[in-house]
Order: structure tokens, then C-alpha cells, then sequence
């Protein structure tokens, strides 16, 4: 049964990404792929954010595996990154990798402590 939910987390997660992805995109410059990662940092936030909560493996594995699973594009990350190298912007596509690399990991901590934060910071200490 929690497969069944993990599996359906996954495709919310997808949808919610391309929704996202579609409002964003024609907003935003089109030098580098911003959406993709301004979702993947969201994503990465909100992650942190669940597992900084000490939230039950049932939480983790539907709202963490599954939704955000879904949510975080890291093929899609990887794809804008050979794409920009093909059209010979090598210095786009290694600032990309590294930005996307740098703001996910922060945005990880970030919701890391801040739900740790939230329930009784016990996350801070192991």
C-alpha cells in the first residue's frame, strides 16, 4: 500500500512540477534554464524541510521519495546542462551545474535546520 501512495506522490509531484515549470518559463530569461532551477531548490528546500522535522518514514518515503521525487527535476538539470555544452556555451553549462549544485545543497540545510527549528531541534543534534 505505501508503494501505491509513493507512486501516486510521484505523479502529483511530476504534475505540480510541470505547472510550475509552465507559469515560470515565459516569465523568466532565457540564458539559462531558471526554472528548472528554481524548482529543483524548491524541492531541495522543501526536503530538507521534511527530514529536518524528524517526520515518520511513511512521511518520508510518500511526501520525500514520492512527491518530491517527482517535484525535482535532476534529469532535466542534467539535460539543460548538455544541452548549453552542445551549443558550445561550456561557461553557461559549468556555471549552471555548479549553481544548480551549490543552491540545492544550501536550500537543503536551509530547510534541514529550519525544521529542525519547528519541532524540538532534536534534528541538530543526531
Amino acid at each position: 500500500m505505501i508503494g501505491l501512495a509513493v507512486a501516486v506522490a510521484g505523479g502529483l509531484g511530476a504534475g505540480a512540477r510541470y505547472l510550475l515549470d509552465t507559469l515560470l518559463t515565459p516569465r523568466l530569461p532565457a540564458r539559462l534554464p531558471l526554472a528548472t532551477l528554481l524548482i529543483n531548490v524548491l524541492g531541495s528546500f522543501l526536503l530538507g524541510l521534511l527530514v529536518g522535522t524528524s517526520a515518520g518514514p511513511t512521511s518520508q518515503l510518500v511526501l520525500g521519495t514520492g512527491f518530491l521525487g517527482g517535484f525535482t527535476t535532476f534529469s532535466a538539470a542534467s539535460a539543460e546542462c548538455v544541452r548549453l555544452a552542445f551549443a558550445r556555451r561550456i561557461g553557461a553549462a559549468a556555471f549552471f551545474a555548479a549553481l544548480m549544485l551549490a543552491a540545492s545543497v544550501a536550500a537543503a540545510a536551509l530547510g534541514y535546520l529550519g525544521g529542525a527549528v519547528l519541532t524540538d531541534g532534536s534534528a541538530l543534534t543526531g
